[in-house]
């Protein structure tokens, strides 16, 4: 039985969007990765500062390609809320090394 063009199009734009979601993945994951390396044992504030805000872009893209992909607004002040506790968190590290 064949779908309707409008489901088959919100279908296709869903799995679209989980694929695009997929994808940035590794590079979040690389992110952690390269924020830990910078945090603890070479301890440099830029990389740091570098890492987390490439961390941030990705994690916007992120839900930006989910909520995309299900038809949804993409600017929600959720997502901008949702990022308060790791930047509270990161600030809290860096503090130390900052003021030194």
């Amino acid at each position: 039985m064949q779908e309707p063009p409008a489901q088959q199009e919100r279908l296709g734009r869903a799995l679209m969007g989980v694929v695009a979601a997929s994808g940035l993945v590794y590079p979040l994951l690389l992110c952690a990765v390269q924020l830990v390396l910078a945090q603890l044992f070479v301890v440099d504030v830029g990389a740091t500062v570098l890492w987390l805000a490439v961390a941030v872009g990705c994690c916007v893209a992120l839900v930006a390609a989910v909520r995309w992909g299900a038809a949804r607004r993409v600017r929600s002040p959720w997502l901008l809320a949702g990022l308060a506790p790791p930047a509270v968190y990161e600030a809290w590290v860096l503090w130390p090394l900052v003021t030194r």
